[in-house]
């Protein structure tokens, strides 16, 4: 495991600066007219830079496809990736909705964005204007085959990394301090890189064999994101930067932070493993380390067209890239042509029931009960936090169902309106992260102060209550600005509790966990805040006919409630196994002791158990 995170040295397709010195007055103007006007030297990162690499990328669709796809729906890397949203992120209508909006409150924050979604586009100079009016041909096949496969490892490893990769970095004008926010180094030449030593077979292409596509820092490149346009204060605030200047210091840790799911898998146990997880995310493999572990799992096959004799691999990465986006898959097929996504029923269905799998897998769910409530544990079984990554419209929550002795619903908690996509917040538990701005960014950019969806501006973490992952400390956390907000979580969980009071009449209680990728909320806000194009009203469009953003299920648990209240240990008697098992909670403080729901366990709480004891049923 390799740590990145401190200093380093189209085919076809019919889709579709301002630079120098800024005043206060500029400022205050352009701000009047809606958009801070930032530059796009303001978003300058390190890495390879435009125009700059003499061997362009090639099309995924018109050359990798020869030799690496058609054969095997399942194991070959083409169609699982083009069935994926690595392979379709230049096509995702969210991701241009939420774009349209990035450029309208910050100007040019759309070049950030296309630099991980069309990598190619980015690098042959197509980011600008930074709409992706320009995009073109293979642009659109957004992280293709050669976007990974040509990209070199920002640290060099003497004995392990290949020795032309030594005056790459030597001679890049700009090297990216550390890891994320799209900073890739790309190979000047054509040089397929993979984990693989593939001699005498690859005589089509020259090859390299890297351990870096193997490391989870590859992934860090893009699943790492921090504003650069605002710089980490002595407080902990951010404050916007003098503009039309790259950061000062390059450094993603004194950037705002957007996303930290490399950072979140870096300081949890699985960067130290492998763990054996039992094939809880499929593969030949069951021990997991790396983010290749999970979203791409070892199978058996073939790297290529079997009539070229390739060996039969039995830890075959398989490169279906599975994650969070239950629909987005299936807008981008009813939006554009076959022909050019590469994308069919039977692909996208089974794609999205991947996903459907990797987020049940993603989690487990206990039940107990007693003294009056019911205690819902929610466990995180990934690498990172539960949820993670782009955190604007994405949420988990607990649903909790009560039922009296005839099955008939005698309340309900967390309760959603499938018909409405409409979520009752306050009577449960909803894992998600709000972002928005404090009242400096709100005066700087015209917008209101507090939790909101302006990506491209906010500055200021209003809550962060998701589920970290084992091995989680709060100083390791903090340290990457990944800590809790507005929530805490002890070192070393990684589950949380939820207690939820026991109604009148309730014999059993039914629990699901769910997730939604695209919230109501944020969806309608992409619509209605939209004053450009008609981006946002192509992804609401969309999102209403594919569903509504409907929530996946990730678990489902039933319980039958103890009808004496003191029956802690649910044997149908009260006891003094159940005294003891009391002790053992109030001595720990667990709240589930806190039998007057006061808000503290002491000894108002001892005695009212002891009421409850002494009554038995």
């Amino acid at each position: 495991m390799r740590d990145h995170s401190g200093a380093l040295r189209g085919r076809g397709v019919a889709e579709v600066a301002w630079v120098g010195s800024l005043g206060v007055a500029a400022l205050l103007a352009a701000v009047a007219a809606g958009t801070v006007p930032t530059t796009i030297r303001d978003f300058i990162q390190g890495g390879t830079q435009p125009n700059s690499i003499p061997f362009p990328l090639v099309s995924a669709g018109a050359s990798c496809v020869h030799c690496h796809g058609d054969y095997d729906d399942e194991h070959e890397p083409y169609r699982p990736w083009a069935a994926s949203l690595m392979g379709q992120a230049a096509r995702d209508p969210v991701f241009h909705a939420c774009m349209t909006i990035a450029n309208q409150d910050a100007a040019f924050a759309g070049e950030f964005c296309l630099r991980c979604h069309t990598p190619q586009g980015w690098l042959e100079g197509r980011s600008t204007p930074p709409d992706g009016s320009m995009l073109m041909g293979a642009d659109w096949e957004g992280v293709a085959c050669s976007v990974c496969h040509r990209m070199v490892d920002p640290v060099y490893h003497p004995g392990a990394s290949p020795p032309e990769d030594m005056a790459i970095l030597a001679g890049l004008p700009r090297p990216p301090v550390n890891a994320g926010n799209g900073s890739y180094i790309m190979d000047p030449e054509d040089r397929r890189r993979g984990p693989r030593v593939i001699t005498p077979q690859a005589t089509y292409h020259e090859w390299l064999r890297s351990p870096f596509h193997r490391d989870s820092s590859m992934c860090a490149t893009c699943h790492e994101v921090s504003n650069p346009v605002y710089s980490r204060q002595p407080d902990g605030s951010y404050r916007l930067n003098q503009l039309d200047a790259p950061h000062p210091t390059g450094n993603r840790y004194d950037q705002f932070p957007i996303e930290r799911t490399y950072s979140e898998w870096l300081h949890s146990s699985f960067a130290q493993g492998p763990i054996d997880m039992g094939g809880r995310f499929g593969g030949t493999n069951p021990l997991v380390g790396s983010c290749q572990d999970c979203h791409m799992p070892r199978g058996t096959g073939t790297g290529c067209f079997p009539d070229l004799d390739p060996p039969v691999r039995k830890d075959l990465a398989q490169h279906h890239f599975p994650g969070g986006n239950t629909w987005v898959l299936r807008a981008v097929h009813s939006l554009y042509p076959h022909w050019e996504t590469d994308l069919t029923d039977a692909l996208v269905d089974a794609a999205v029931a991947r996903t459907e799998s990797f987020l049940r897998a993603a989690s487990d769910l206990e039940l107990t009960a007693g003294l009056g409530r019911l205690r819902v544990r929610v466990i995180n079984q990934t690498g990172h936090k539960l949820p993670t990554g782009y955190p604007e419209g994405r949420r988990m929550w607990v649903n909790v169902r009560f039922h009296d002795a005839q099955g008939a619903i005698v309340s309900e908690r967390g309760a959603y309106d499938w018909g409405t996509a409409t979520l009752s917040t306050g009577d449960t538990k909803v894992y998600e992260a709000k972002i928005g701005l404090d009242a400096h960014a709100a005066g700087l950019t015209g917008k209101p102060a507090g939790p909101g969806f302006h990506f491209a501006i906010n500055n200021t973490w209003f809550l962060d209550n998701r589920i970290p992952p084992r091995g989680f400390t709060n100083a390791a956390f903090a340290g990457v600005q990944a800590a809790p907000v507005a929530y805490a979580y002890a070192d070393g969980q990684y589950w949380d509790d939820t207690l939820y009071e026991i109604p009148p009449g309730a014999a059993s209680a039914r629990v699901r966990v769910y997730f939604q990728t695209t919230s109501r909320e944020y969806i309608e806000f992409l619509r209605d805040a939209n004053t450009t194009n008609n981006t946002g009203q192509v992804a609401y469009a969309q999102w209403a006919a594919h569903g509504k953003g409907a929530p996946a299920l990730m678990d489902d648990g039933q319980i039958t409630l103890p009808e004496c209240p003191a029956d802690l240990n649910g044997d149908g008697a009260v006891d003094f196994n159940d005294f003891l098992e009391f002790l053992n909670l109030f001595n720990a403080e667990d709240p589930i002791a806190d039998v007057n729901m006061d808000g503290a366990v002491d000894f108002n709480d001892f005695l009212e158990f002891l009421n409850l004891y002494n009554a038995g049923c």
